[in-house]
């Protein structure tokens, strides 16, 4: 009994490190930081691009639709937090979640778009 609780124990810790991903994949911005910073001049969000970092780095935790998986609903924390208290989260940690490894640049892009959802 006390093997499988052991397994269990490492599997879920297994889990929960995977949830840290980001890296250093292809296709992030690459050239397109004139057109990103175009879309933001308004005070807009670049709801495509932060869209596409929370696939590649929050999605395996809190669900595909920020309806939660191991990690909480992301879908109204714009009522909660501000973009400047989700960014800290993402770097630091908060709870059961741990430090982000996500460049600055894309924590906030996400940061700001989670703000803009209540």
């Amino acid at each position: 009994m006390k093997k499988f609780l052991w397994a269990m124990l490492i599997s879920f810790l297994f889990i929960l490190g995977a949830c840290g991903g980001g890296g250093d994949e292809e296709g992030g911005n690459g050239g397109d930081t004139e057109e990103s910073s175009e879309e933001q001049t308004d005070g807009d969000v670049d709801v495509e691009a932060a869209e596409q970092v929370y696939e590649q780095s929050c999605a395996s935790c809190h669900g595909g639709d920020m309806e939660g998986n191991v990690g909480p609903a992301l879908n109204e924390i714009g009522s909660k937090y501000s973009s400047e208290e989700i960014q800290e989260i993402i770097h630091n940690g908060k709870g059961s979640m741990q430090a982000q490894n996500v460049e600055d640049q894309d924590a906030e892009l996400v940061a700001n778009w989670l703000a803009s959802m209540e």
